[in-house]
């Protein structure tokens, strides 16, 4: 009987674009209700620091309204390729992204808005030992070249964070807000972040997500169980967290996305009655034999042992029972004969599974019910180790309930995945150790561990873009390769790590850290390869994919295992601070040419992917065309050409391959005719083309 609450309706939209603006607030009755922050919907639209407090409920600290700032200040940055440091770098559709995390986040957000399906993350720690960013974002000229890396005045980007700093969790949630800010804007509307973490600041990136994804939806808190440690005081706690968090929960669900993976053990046990069947042919009674001395002889370790109450075999393969009853109770009620006595069958308490007898007929014709002995007991429902296709079923029909036995890539039986798992964390220590030749990684998170979870949140895309800006080890890079090749998938990383250097870490580290990073700049000395932790990540995916060709793969996999190397660096454009009226008449001269001399025609090429929110994993060509070096991104996506002396046949040339857009470096045309020009030659030959001059 009352008009729409519309300032509610407001709070809800507000809520969905600033989840971490919308708190609780007492109303004039005095009950609690979702309300805006103010204070902190100014911080967001604003380009500089909002005052003025109010009590309500929200976590704060020192330094968040210049974390806030840090998201969403503009940087003059761009991403230069390195061909040398790549693998396959006309090819490749993964990116290996060299520089600070934040920054990376905020090249890549036009290009990527939206576009991510999964990011996984494992973040330091904040155990008082570990480094943490330090962001410095202002509106000083000469502060701003700072924090970006055109000064070094203030050194390094990492700073120590030791317990005994009384701003020993703010530092920390500065540094992890911002990036998850941004990083949030890359997600697909499936979308889900993973973040690895440690009892000492897990309660406090709980509350930091709740306000950055919403605490709507947080989707679980996972415990990864890496094994006892004997040298604790009190208790050996050996596991973490991994926090999930979609970014939009309501979206999965109204598209009826359900995660399952397949049990372990499943697929050799499929194996084993193949070969059983090619012994024993149709008598399934001898296989059962066989099958159930299988399971016998299998150690306690193997994952099929679990599953060897499949030990009943018909034409559809092992088959374990399960209920036939409604769930919860109050099912259908209706007469079942038994095959033999001819009598009604018994009827569950709860009453029927299948909704209708004509169902119920259906099921036993495919040969889905087993009857028992007499009628004084229900039968039960089959549970096939490999679910029956429903093409299968409707051949089973029109074939008196004789199926074939499906092809290889089948599904196999499924289960939910826990939100406990066990893997002993000295595994990935030395595999990695094997990979490399030596430990260069204290604490690396276990690639086949992600390669599962990346595979059980990716039921429906098979060609998803994961990312990592904290690669540190580049497991997630490896997990990719690995799922990839197991699973038939093609997705493809976006891996971001600082270039931090080893050398400063040697001197801040002790006892068996040290020796780790000792070894480290001991193997890129022996390369040749500058003393950073990014390098050491870079050799490590290099490595991984010559290994996960090696092991052979799917045969849907494109078996994609390189890497385009792109470095973040000060913009190509010559002093981009100088507005018009602060030039002077006798500094014209400088400005003829906008562009930094020391950039390459490629250096502007990914400044140009960049401005127009290309994907920077295209394939790239490069061809001469009337001795002018021209660059194809895609074929016909994106056309390039920064030499001088374009002249009117070579732009006419370019607009016969009729590319989506087309561009020249501004200094490069040789007259200011041919530059009018270009516009009206497109427009003529090919009107959908967009033109640009850099």
């Amino acid at each position: 009987m009352h008009s729409p609450n519309l300032t509610q309706e407001n709070i809800a939209r507000i809520a969905e674009i600033f989840p971490g603006c919308v708190t609780e607030a007492r109303g004039e009755e005095g009950r609690l209700k979702l309300a805006v922050d103010f204070d902190q919907l100014r911080q967001e639209l604003s380009e500089s620091i909002v005052e003025g407090p109010q009590e309500r409920y929200h976590l704060n600290w020192p330094g968040k309204r210049e974390a806030l700032l840090a998201a969403n200040a503009p940087i003059a940055r761009t991403l230069r390729p390195c061909r040398e440091e790549s693998v396959d770098f006309d090819t490749t559709e993964n990116l290996f992204i060299e520089g600070d995390n934040l920054e990376a986040l905020k090249l890549l957000q036009e290009t990527y808005l939206g576009k991510v399906k999964m990011i996984y993350i494992d973040p330091p720690y904040n155990t008082g030992k570990d480094f943490i960013y330090k962001d410095n974002f202002t509106t000083s000229q000469n502060e701003f070249e700072i924090a970006t890396g055109e000064r070094t005045e203030e050194g390094g980007r990492l700073v120590s964070n030791p317990e005994s700093r009384g701003r020993f969790h703010s530092d920390w949630l500065s540094m992890i807000y911002p990036r998850l800010s941004v990083a949030k804007r890359l997600l697909s509307d499936e979308g889900l972040i993973f973040i690895s973490i440690d009892d000492a600041e897990q309660a406090s990136l709980r509350k930091v997500c709740d306000q950055v994804f919403g605490e709507q939806n947080f989707v679980a808190q996972l415990v990864w169980e890496k094994g006892r440690k004997n040298d604790a005081k009190f208790f050996s706690v050996g596991h973490e967290y991994m926090l999930v968090y979609a970014r939009n929960i309501t979206f999965l669900r109204e598209r009826g996305e359900v995660w399952r993976e397949e049990k372990p053990g499943a697929r050799e046990i499929w194996e084993e009655f193949l070969r059983l069947k090619g012994i024993h042919g149709e008598n399934y009674r001898a296989i059962e034999t066989d099958l159930s001395q299988w399971y016998s002889d299998l150690p306690k370790s193997h994952p099929a042992k679990k599953w060897a109450r499949y030990k009943r075999v018909d034409q559809y393969g092992p088959w374990r029972d399960r209920d036939i009853s409604w769930p919860g109770g109050d099912g259908p009620r209706y007469d079942v004969i038994h095959p033999v006595t001819k009598q009604p069958c018994k009827v569950p308490e709860r009453g029927w599974i299948y909704t209708s007898p004509e169902e119920m007929q259906r099921q036993i014709k495919l040969g889905l019910v087993e009857f028992r002995e007499d009628h004084s007991e229900p039968p039960f429902r089959k549970a096939h180790i490999r679910p029956i296709p429903e093409e299968t079923q409707e051949d089973a029909d029109e074939n008196n309930g004789e199926a074939d036995e499906g092809s290889d890539d089948a599904e196999f039986a499924t289960q939910v995945r826990g939100s406990y798992f066990y893997k002993q964390s000295q595994v990935a220590v030395k595999y990695l150790r094997n990979l490399m030749g030596a430990k260069v990684f204290s604490n690396p998170k276990d690639h086949e561990e992600l390669a599962r979870l990346i595979e059980y949140v990716t039921p429906r895309d098979r060609n998803a873009i994961i990312m990592d800006f904290f690669a540190g080890s580049a497991s997630t890079a490896e997990a990719v390769f690995k799922a990839n090749a197991t699973y038939g998938t093609n997705h493809r990383f976006i891996m971001v790590q600082l270039p931090e250097s080893l050398e400063d870490a040697l001197a801040s580290t002790t006892g068996t850290a040290k020796k780790t990073v000792q070894t480290a700049i001991k193997m890129l000395n022996k390369a040749g390869r500058p003393l950073a932790l990014s390098e050491v990540s870079k050799e490590r995916v290099r490595l991984a994919g010559v290994k996960v060709l090696e092991d052979g793969g799917h045969a849907d996999w494109k078996k994609d295992i390189g890497f385009r190397v792109l470095k973040i660096d000060s913009s190509n454009m010559a002093d981009v601070y100088y507005r018009p009226d602060a030039i002077e008449q006798g500094q014209l001269k400088i400005f003829t040419d906008n562009i930094r001399p020391d950039r390459t025609p490629e250096d502007l090429l990914f400044q140009v992917l960049l401005d127009w929110g290309v994907d920077l994993a295209l394939p790239i060509r490069q061809e001469t065309i009337q001795g002018k070096t021209v660059f194809f991104v895609d074929e016909d996506a994106l056309v390039a050409c920064f030499d001088g002396g374009v002249n009117e046949d070579l732009v006419k040339e370019l607009a016969r391959f009729k590319p989506l857009r087309v561009v020249f470096r501004d200094t490069g045309f040789v007259s200011d005719a041919v530059k009018i020009n270009v516009e009206q030659v497109f427009k003529q030959m090919s009107p959908r083309t967009e033109v640009r001059s850099l």
